[in-house]
């Protein structure tokens, strides 16, 4: 094992939580407020481990087994991530479908979950979740396959370290469609705005948050944590895209990639400040969009 590819699950573990904290304090600034700190989501799961959990009497095992299960599928995905020309700690040829699969996991135990409580709100939620992922999924897997066309490999690993910017001098006009494929995608899985308002407390309009209203104490650490480790798992998808720095040495790539996760941070504040939650029958037409954009993508790359 080479332990530069421990390097990325580490920042992964350690500052995903950092990233919401980042996006937070970037729409306060923008609102003209002070706003919490940076390092306010590591206070809030520190607050919710040290608190107990409280089930409702309908709820069966499926509700309580849907947050460490959700929490451990979205933290396998972390393992399957290059950085820079640095290998993935788990790296092989088709693992860009595995890092699908596993996402679409943590997706389904949170779906049972929220339909386990019996609550009609949560299974609104749900049933809105499941919609927009059923659209979001392919877009996903189309980038990712015309990423592997372009690179001639299905290895997330061998794909990313052959994003250089002699690629992107060829390649440019399909890289820029993936990366706007990929940031619709971005947008709906992590459920912000324009797709949803993480901010929000009105059940009829949100998607992820009212799936887990039931949730409390640790399960609700589980739940907020994962939620963190996925923005950081699409999020560096996307960067290792805009940034095409392979200099083969992990200590160099490192601070790129990090300022890039920043920059990424900084650009989802701003699109939550300046444009408006779209309504839910807009969602999918910005993901059928997205879908296009990366259908495009891979028939320039077949050519």
């Amino acid at each position: 094992m080479d332990l530069a590819s421990v390097i990325h699950p580490l920042l992964a573990l350690t500052l995903a939580p950092l990233m919401l904290g980042v996006i937070n304090r970037v729409k306060a600034c923008v609102a003209g407020r002070s706003g919490p700190s940076v390092f306010q989501t590591y206070r809030d799961l520190r607050k919710l481990l040290a608190k107990g959990a409280v089930y409702s009497k309908t709820t069966t095992w499926v509700f309580r087994a849907a947050p460490p299960v959700t929490l451990a599928a979205i933290l396998v995905t972390v393992l399957l991530l290059p950085l820079g020309s640095t290998a993935a700690l788990v790296a092989f040829p088709g693992d860009l479908v595995l890092l699908a699969y596993l996402l679409g996991l943590a997706r389904f135990f949170i779906v049972i979950g929220a339909l386990d409580t019996g609550s009609s709100f949560e299974g609104m939620g749900a049933s809105r979740e499941v919609q927009f992922s059923a659209l979001a999924e392919p877009v996903l897997l189309l980038a990712l396959a015309a990423l592997a066309r372009e690179t001639g490999s299905a290895s997330l690993s061998e794909i990313y370290a052959g994003i250089t910017a002699t690629v992107w001098a060829q390649a440019g006009a399909s890289l820029a469609m993936v990366i706007a494929a990929l940031l619709a995608v971005f947008l709906a899985e992590n459920a912000r705005i324009p797709v949803d308002d993480p901010n929000t407390h009105l059940e009829l309009t949100m998607i992820h948050e009212v799936m887990v209203l039931d949730n409390s104490g640790p399960d609700l650490a589980f739940i907020v944590y994962g939620a963190s480790v996925k923005l950081w798992v699409l999020g560096s998808l996307l960067v290792g895209l805009m940034t095409p720095v392979r200099s083969e040495h992990v200590w160099l790539d490192t601070p790129v990639f990090l300022l890039g996760m920043f920059i990424l941070a900084v650009l989802t504040g701003i699109i939550e400040s300046t444009m408006a939650r779209l309504r839910l029958l807009r969602v999918p037409q910005m993901l059928v969009g997205g879908g296009a954009l990366a259908v495009f993508a891979l028939v320039l790359v077949l050519r």
